[in-house]
């Protein structure tokens, strides 16, 4: 079997869909021997070239114009086109960008729906007409993959695709997130860590993006009544790329902040490289994602995993992930959510009971799984196809 898998997020790690498109490379590649894996990797004039690409992966570049319409151009025929050049017998798409026409059969993983139901990302005539070309892509594809069975019924109901054609196949979580270790010190790297970022002894963390559903609005309207009660001693970090512009889909954050108060409160720290990560959560005193609408939900398992309790949304796919690892409230209910942080920074028990059952929660995801249930979609669509093809 030869995969062609479309790379456009390759280079793009602190994303969902870069890090899902490496694990996956990772894992399989690892895993199956004679399967045979090629990387359509899209590149711009004077673009970087794809980075960190495992031994015995194939590559093949595809020269793609800037901008939406070059990302269009590329999903629709630069990929397509690469896979018959390649040979390939199977192509999977890894996001929610599938050509209408394929040469081979196609696989598609859709993580979540939240551009096609969510309004404030329909509003443009340019995002309507770029959900209404991939759900009917996606409607062509041989299977379409997705990461939570919260995602997978909105794939059923909202693109009308039958239940057997869609797989609900968890992510995982890297090994690189544990807790900390009984009675180990800070060392001279922590301490290089917490000075770039300029970490605060203790603190509250939110890491992710800054989209209308991540809800983070919410989690400073619940830090009025946090700041209050222990604010000073648990500054909230805000880390993640800061939005550059106030729209539709990014409130006015730093004026938020103003009118509630809490600039002393508050800090902004920024992006934050993958190497970084693990000890960012490790060190927080809690780990708070309170978005509306998530397809898998990455940062928390993350936080569980590095034995940090979590406060999170009780919406979308954050249940199936949270389980009873961490600590789930309605999203909109602002004065529970201030309860839960605070509950978890005075009680000791209740701190100490979630960064016991975070990591036993996060257990259960892994990288390995992801690969092995992908590969039975691969081996279960080709035999299908190879059945109907023999009638």
């Amino acid at each position: 079997m030869h995969i062609a898998i479309n790379a456009y997020f390759w280079n793009q790690p602190n994303t969902g869909s870069g890090q899902y498109t490496r694990q996956l490379v990772y894992h399989l590649n690892r895993l199956v021997s004679d399967l045979a894996i090629t990387l359509v990797y899209p590149t711009l004039p004077d673009g970087p070239e794809p980075d960190e690409v495992p031994p015995g992966i194939g590559l093949e570049r595809v020269p793609m114009r800037p901008g939406h319409v070059g990302k269009v151009m590329f999903e629709q025929r630069g990929f397509p086109a690469a896979c018959r050049r390649v040979g390939a017998t199977l192509a999977h798409v890894p996001y929610w960008g599938p050509p209408l026409r394929s040469p081979v059969p196609l696989i598609v993983t859709i993580h979540d729906l939240t551009t096609l139901l969510l309004p404030e990302y329909n509003r443009g005539a340019r995002a309507r007409l770029y959900n209404a070309l991939v759900s009917a892509a996606a409607r062509g594809a041989d299977h379409v993959l997705t990461d939570s069975f919260s995602s997978k019924l909105d794939i059923i109901d909202h693109l009308g695709i039958p239940e057997t054609d869609v797989t609900a196949v968890y992510l995982g979580v890297s090994p690189n997130y544990t807790p900390r270790k009984a009675g180990s010190d800070s060392s001279l790297i922590d301490m290089a860590v917490m000075k770039k970022y300029d970490l605060p002894e203790t603190y509250v963390l939110y890491l992710g993006g800054y989209e209308t559903h991540k809800n983070v609005i919410n989690l400073l309207h619940a830090y009025t009544y946090v700041a209050r009660a222990v604010g000073e001693d648990y500054p909230l970090l805000l880390a993640g790329k800061k939005p550059d512009r106030v729209s539709d889909n990014f409130p006015d954050y730093d004026g938020m902040i103003a009118r509630a108060g809490l600039e002393k409160y508050v800090r902004w720290i920024g992006y934050v490289d993958e190497i970084d990560k693990p000890l960012l959560y490790r060190n927080a005193e809690a780990f708070v994602f309170p978005s509306r609408h998530e397809g898998f939900g990455l940062p928390p398992l993350e936080a569980m995993a590095s034995g940090t309790p979590v406060v999170a949304g009780d919406a979308g796919s954050l249940p199936e992930v949270i389980g009873t690892g961490g600590f789930l409230v309605d999203p909109d209910d602002v004065r529970n959510m201030a309860g839960a942080i605070i509950s978890i920074v005075l009680q000791e028990p209740l701190a100490a009971d979630l960064r016991r059952q975070g990591p036993q929660q996060a257990a259960k995801f892994n990288w390995q799984n992801t690969a092995i249930e992908t590969l039975r979609v691969y081996d279960r669509v080709t035999k299908k196809l190879q059945v109907a093809k023999d009638k």
